[in-house]
């Protein structure tokens, strides 16, 4: 049997202490590998956000309501879970970095796409794409990235990689400024062309992490099939199929508006939510309860994060009456404080354990709400700073969440793990806009935002500090629980997986 070689070898933990800098710790071609990632990221955030800045010329130019024009938000989450599936299963097989390619390109024709809509139902399923590549960018770019580097740093992997998002949308939001008044909206979105090209030519050489290619060797990977594979190629596979359509259509129905009462919104959302639970059980059928835990925390997340993240620039607009320089000064401080909070959490998540950074800098946050939304727009460089700081440890600790979930699942399950379970709970940030435009019309839309983000701070604060997923573990399937399920600690390493 032939040794493997240093760098064919997964990261260790066992490894004495190193003197050197945490930066140097990391080699040459693990920080390829998270440069190559982190652009990708950084194009997605560009693609992604700019639906949330050009939302009221869109709805102007197609004649939507604010309910209705909130749904093209939606729309991309409708076809995520899906696509963390899918893609999530192709990284889990073929391979992470393949993955990666995959996603990038088809986010980035479903921008091009959307430059060319001619009303809403063209827009919307150029969203619909758009929300498939996202997913799989998720998925597959997180695993990448956290395999790659050695295991005490990937708080910091997890949390720089997710800063990549929040730059892109500092990014659009300064181009936002200067395309706009002078293009239209339309030119925004071609400029989604452009991830295309860098992707295929950044990602074309990258070698698949050790984590990846060890598990490969040794058969791990063979050991269960992968998620695509027991879903719709197994004795149950016809079931699935038909599980899958009805989800696509009840998604569809709900997110535009077709649904005829609450009544039917909340059959429709349960036979959805049980068909995903069903999907968990088949796919990790002692290990379930650990998954759903996971999706309802990642549910709770969107649901206090994408309030402020989809219509603060409508409400920047529309409530304070900014101009459109004006709007895209401020998100540039909001965007700027999440990538900073990102980068800040890594420190802190590597320092304090993944756990308690997280839900401490949630607490932090909390507070720096009510200021922002009260405050006029004579007091738009202070609201700036506000949301500089409530960005910095609101949503840019969620860099950690990737770190946070892929400690959940085994190596040969984490990346469709991941992508399903993020991206249905996703649905989340689907379901919170629309929701917070529905609260505006009962008070203000400044209001509605402070009070949907304060509540759902506070229970992913509860949630995340009670080890919501392993309680539910333990309460459900006691004999799955696994030793390291719920571990927060942060142990060193200096042997370099290549």
């Amino acid at each position: 049997m032939t040794t493997p070689s240093a760098s064919e070898r997964p990261p260790r933990d066992d490894a004495p202490a190193s003197d050197l800098p945490w930066y140097r710790e990391v080699s040459g071609p693990q920080w390829k590998a998270f440069w190559a990632a982190w652009l990708g990221y950084l194009l997605d955030g560009f693609d992604f956000v700019i639906i949330t800045l050009v939302l009221t010329e869109v709805a102007d130019e197609f004649h939507l309501s604010t309910v209705q024009a909130t749904t093209l938000i939606s729309a991309a989450f409708v076809s995520r879970w899906f696509g963390g599936l899918v893609l999530g299963a192709v990284a889990d097989t073929i391979g992470r970095r393949q993955a990666m390619v995959a996603a990038i390109v088809t986010f980035s024709v479903g921008s091009a796409l959307c430059a060319v809509s001619t009303g809403y139902l063209m827009m919307f399923v150029a969203r619909l794409l758009i929300g498939f590549g996202m997913a799989g960018e998720y998925s597959a770019s997180a695993t990448y990235v956290i395999e790659s580097w050695p295991q005490h740093l990937r708080n910091k992997a997890s949390a720089f990689l997710i800063s990549g998002f929040s730059i892109g949308g500092v990014l659009v939001a300064q181009l936002y400024r200067f395309v706009v008044p002078a293009w239209g909206w339309r030119a925004l979105f071609a400029l989604g062309l452009v991830p295309i090209v860098l992707a295929l030519w950044l990602r074309r050489a990258l070698p698949e992490p050790a984590d990846f290619e060890h598990a490969k060797r040794s058969g791990d990977l063979d050991a269960a099939p992968d998620m695509f594979t027991t879903l719709y190629r197994g004795g149950r596979a016809a079931l699935n199929v038909v599980l899958t359509l009805v989800v696509f259509a009840a998604l569809l129905v709900i997110f535009t508006g077709h649904s005829s009462g609450a009544l039917m919104t909340t059959v429709l959302a349960l036979m959805t939510a049980a068909t995903f639970v069903w999907f968990l059980v088949q796919f990790e059928p002692e290990r379930w309860p650990t998954a759903l835990g996971v999706t309802l925390v990642v549910f709770t997340v969107f649901f206090f994060a994408w309030p402020i993240t989809a219509l603060l620039p409508t409400y920047l607009k529309t409530e304070l009456h900014l101009s459109a320089a004006t709007v895209g000064d401020v998100l540039f401080w909001s965007g700027f404080g999440t990538a900073a909070g990102a980068v800040l959490a890594g420190f802190t998540g590597d320092r304090f354990g993944t756990t308690r950074a997280y839900w401490g800098s949630l607490a932090l946050s909390i507070p720096l709400l009510w200021p922002i939304f009260t405050m006029s727009g004579s007091h738009v460089v202070l609201i700036g700073v506000m949301l500089f700081v409530q960005q910095c440890f609101g949503s840019g600790v969620g860099g950690l969440v990737p770190k946070w979930m892929v400690s959940w699942f085994t190596l040969d399950k984490r990346a469709a793990g991941l992508g399903f379970t993020y991206n249905v709970g996703a649905l989340g940030g689907a379901i919170s806009p629309v929701v917070g435009a529905q609260l505006a019309g009962r008070m203000p839309l400044g209001s509605a935002l402070m009070t949907l983000s304060a509540t759902f701070t506070g229970v992913v604060i509860l949630l995340v500090a009670l080890k919501f997923p392993l309680r539910l573990q333990r309460l459900i399937r006691p004999s799955a629980v696994r030793p390291e399920d719920g571990s927060d600690i942060v142990t060193r390493a200096t042997s370099q997986a290549v």
